[in-house]
């Protein structure tokens, strides 16, 4: 008889809802992957922590209360021949992949970055409040599409 595969255990993070926290956010999650992570996968989840937990402090906290008592919590794990991210929050607002404007400056492009870095993503709503925002990212790199150059042409 066959054993089933134990799923893996999530990694799991909780952060105080701070700009510190972007930082500790990205560590975490390359110190979390494993080393023979393709390289780019690496930086693709790291970018989507850092935009996600972002985000999250920036948007996600309660009105009215104390920034520095919340927290944000962020998730990794591998499933499904992908790796998920998820940041969780408190706040009740819905994000929404905005277009840039080169004229804003700094800001509003991160969800512009998820959306197209990567290969789904959604916003769930969590109980008794907040949300989660998950990504996914393929764990094996996309084939290349296209009629392949041949050298010297």
């Amino acid at each position: 008889m066959t054993k089933p595969r134990v799923p893996a255990v999530p990694s799991r993070w909780t952060f105080p809802a701070t700009a510190a926290s972007v930082r500790r956010a990205r560590w975490a999650v390359a110190g979390a992957l494993p080393a023979d992570c393709a390289p780019q996968l690496a930086a693709d989840l790291v970018l989507l922590a850092s935009e996600l937990v972002t985000n999250a402090v920036r948007h996600g906290t309660l009105h009215g209360d104390d920034r520095e008592g919340q927290r944000v919590e962020l998730f990794l794990w591998p499933a499904d021949g992908h790796y998920w991210l998820a940041v969780s929050d408190a706040g009740d607002g819905h994000p929404v992949v905005r277009a840039s404007d080169p004229d804003i400056g700094c800001g509003g492009r991160g969800l512009v970055l998820v959306d197209a870095v990567s290969a789904a993503w959604a916003v769930m709503p969590r109980r008794p409040c907040g949300k989660s925002v998950v990504a996914g990212m393929p764990l094996r790199e996309k084939e290349e599409e296209g009629p392949q150059r041949e050298e010297g042409l």
